[in-house]
């Protein structure tokens, strides 16, 4: 089985960039497993994470068409580094009033949370590694999933390098550690 491996994607935050993007994988018959798309700190980029599942050939070959969309500014495979993972599911399950506290126990072990109670069902939020919100669903399927919403993987490496944008001030104590400006590839450096 492949591994799944999150990429993170810095691209202007254009009109039909998601569009691109999901185009390139469907062209070159890559699977995403996983998508989430916000915007950055900065409003003019978006950063999208993709959950990928492949060999490191594959990978390089998504990381190599990802580069070559003008939208694009950069492309990092964060599935080596040290990193912050995180996914969200909505996960109502049939609750009577004899399986209720089953549930609640439940909850409180994955330090989930309740978000709706009627007299038969519970909404359930749970956040955290994939691992952890697949685990959560698999405890709640024998009580009877009504419905679910998932969100993709969104990701963040632990390191502290900055990553310059046009425009942004760097800070004198960041100046010369490792900062790199996302347009080298632009301006031909």
């Amino acid at each position: 089985m492949n591994d799944l491996r999150p990429i993170a994607v810095l691209v202007r935050n254009e009109r039909g960039v998601l569009a691109r993007v999901a185009g390139l994988f469907a062209r070159r018959g890559f699977n995403i497993t996983s998508l989430a798309v916000g915007e950055t700190e900065d409003p003019r980029f978006s950063r999208i994470t993709v959950v990928v599942g492949g060999d490191e050939a594959i990978m390089e070959q998504v990381v190599k068409q990802l580069n070559r969309l003008v939208s694009v500014i950069k492309v990092t495979d964060i599935s080596r580094l040290p990193r912050v993972e995180r996914g969200l599911a909505l996960i109502k399950v049939r609750a009577k009033p004899e399986n209720r506290d089953e549930i609640l126990q439940l909850v409180q072990i994955f330090r989930a949370r309740v978000d709706h109670v009627d007299h038969r069902s519970m909404v359930v939020e749970v956040t955290g590694e994939r691992a952890k919100v697949q685990a959560m669903i698999d405890m709640l399927k024998p009580h009877g999933i009504l419905e679910m919403a998932r969100t993709g993987q969104i990701a963040l490496g632990r390191s502290e390098t900055i990553y310059q944008v046009p425009g942004a001030e760097v800070p004198e104590e960041a100046a010369g550690s490792g900062v790199y400006n996302l347009y080298k590839r632009e301006q031909g450096e």
